[in-house]
């Protein structure tokens, strides 16, 4: 009997997948285990700390109240808002930093970076000179439209996606370029243009990176203060989002704000986990 291929495997011509389980590289060791669990216990344990100094009883009687509902539905627009945004602009401005070879690209990916190491605080300075009401931008759209951006709504949205693109770009990027060009250079051969390469071919490819970065943008959506007090203010029920009530509750009831904290984290916990089993890449 002729001895099978080992490119064709006996179980249907499926692929065989060695499992992560089988101790085929040995024991971890302990150089590595060490600082990991170090690093494990220094990520769980203020959260788990917090859960346990929550009074849970308190949690249903918070919920209840009207600011906390308000907080949460702002925070809720705000974030899916950004997602949307970032899907609309972030993911062609990584197909550009990826994809197109341009005098300045390392300039431009270099501005995608900074508000990831800007203090948010200064973030919201820098949209207020351009937005404000007497800014570069917000000025005239004051006086042609009648619009302005700062303490509304709207105005919580652009702090957000401002934050949370960058990190919707760098994601998508590096999908993009861990995705074989070549594929796209086959469709060009065949006769596609960039913009039916990009739909029918690119952007299938990348579509775990899209999700994986719209995760990140959104909880770092529902987490951002800074920006947003600078900005949009925190006024209940126009710009108060559940980080604003959260630190002006922390001023007269620390226990208060604990449980909103515990609450907030119990949803981003739950979505994340969620969005993770049903869309990421399982290994």
């Amino acid at each position: 009997m002729a001895p099978r291929s080992p490119t064709r495997p006996a179980n249907g011509g499926r692929p065989i997948r060695l499992a992560a389980r089988q101790p085929l590289l040995g024991r971890p060791p302990f150089v590595l285990l060490v600082p990991a669990c170090i690093a494990i216990t220094f990520l769980a344990l203020p959260l788990l700390s917090l859960v346990l100094a929550t009074p849970w009883q308190e949690a249903l009687s918070l919920a209840g109240r009207p600011a906390v509902w308000q907080a949460f539905a702002i925070t809720g627009i705000a974030s899916l808002s950004t997602v949307a945004a970032c899907l609309v602009f972030g993911t062609p401005l990584a197909w550009l930093l990826a994809r197109v070879d341009f005098r300045g690209r390392s300039m431009l990916r270099a501005l995608v970076t900074v508000p990831l190491v800007l203090p948010p605080v200064a973030g919201g300075v820098a949209l207020l000179s351009a937005f404000g009401r007497n800014g570069l931008v917000g000025g005239p759209m004051r006086d042609l439209f009648d619009v302005t951006l700062p303490f509304t709504t709207v105005g919580v949205v652009v702090a957000h996606s401002f934050v949370a693109l960058p990190f919707f770009v760098l994601s998508v990027e590096g999908a993009l370029l861990a995705a074989n060009p070549r594929y796209d250079v086959v469709a060009a051969t065949l006769g596609a243009d960039r913009w039916t390469t990009f739909r029918r071919v690119t952007l299938p490819l990348v579509v775990p990176g899209i999700i994986a970065g719209s995760m990140l943008a959104w909880a770092r959506s529902v987490g951002e203060f800074g920006a947003t007090m600078t900005f949009a203010g925190n006024y209940p029920g126009t710009t108060q989002t559940m980080p604003s009530l959260i630190y002006q509750t922390l001023q007269g009831d620390s226990v208060v704000a604990q449980t909103l904290s515990t609450v907030l984290l119990c949803v981003a916990l739950v979505v994340l986990m969620l969005l993770r089993n049903r869309w990421l890449m399982r290994v």
